[in-house]
């Protein structure tokens, strides 16, 4: 089984809500008009990542407000599977959470960063680290958030369950652009599955959006200083050819 997938990185205007939902519906019908059948958009996309907790606190909203319900309706025109991040409330918390959308419009799971980064740990509360396989009408996937990729942990209990795409949104920094080299192909190679991250522009972001194979190799590569959709084809039979050739998986469970 083969799917296109997109990763659609932008420039997130800092506290324009309007015009990054604006540029992000336009982005996702143009990769979705090339074909992708999951469309994902990175980390606070919407917001900006350099807010107040007021100013985070204004757009954010529950599982069922208008910014994913919104979404919800896009999937469903287009007939595709979205992953949006976006900020979510509950009660007094803030979390940065990620909706994963089936074509037909369903919320098939919500799920909350669990390793909050520097100032995030002032603003948001993080995540229960639970991190559980999602079926979608394009594959099995999992969803991390940016700093979460840099825990082995998360990604291996994915793999574990059976996930063949660990989806990354992210805004990734240029200080740490290194880490992002090394994180995403070490998470894909450590599992043997695909990893798709994708990141910001501008604002202090790395860009570098990327989809990696089971045995480490970076597929394809956005630019560092553009906005980009990246679309490329994940072939998933590569995944168990890839582990006869490398079975840490197998030696894992034998261990």
């Amino acid at each position: 089984m083969s799917v296109l997938v997109a990763a659609v990185q932008m420039h997130s205007v800092p506290n324009q809500p309007l015009k990054n939902v604006n540029t992000a519906f336009k982005m996702v019908r143009n990769a979705a008009a090339q074909g992708a059948q999951i469309i994902a958009l990175p980390e606070l996309w919407q917001s900006g990542y350099r807010l107040s907790k007021e100013e985070f606190g204004i757009l954010a909203e529950d599982r069922e407000g208008p910014a994913i319900s919104q979404f919800q309706r896009l999937a469903m025109e287009l007939g595709v599977v979205l992953v949006v991040p976006f900020i979510e409330k509950e009660e007094k918390d803030l979390y940065i959470a990620t909706a994963v959308i089936e074509k037909s419009g369903k919320l098939l799971a919500c799920y909350r960063k669990s390793f909050l980064w520097g100032r995030e740990k002032d603003i948001f509360s993080p995540g229960e680290r639970k991190y559980e396989a999602i079926q979608t009408s394009a594959g099995k996937i999992g969803v991390l958030i940016c700093y979460d990729m840099e825990f082995p942990e998360p990604s291996r209990h994915l793999a574990l369950q059976g996930v063949e795409l660990i989806v990354a949104p992210s805004v990734w920094s240029i200080p740490a652009e290194p880490r992002w080299d090394i994180q995403l192909p070490a998470r894909a190679l450590d599992n043997t599955v695909f990893v798709l991250g994708v990141n910001t522009v501008f604002e202090g972001s790395c860009g570098k959006s990327k989809l990696v194979a089971p045995d480490g190799r970076v597929l394809d590569e956005a630019p560092t200083k553009e906005a980009h959709i990246l679309i490329h084809k994940v072939d998933f039979d590569l995944i168990p050819e890839t582990r006869k050739k490398i079975p840490y998986l197998r030696d894992l469970k034998n261990a």
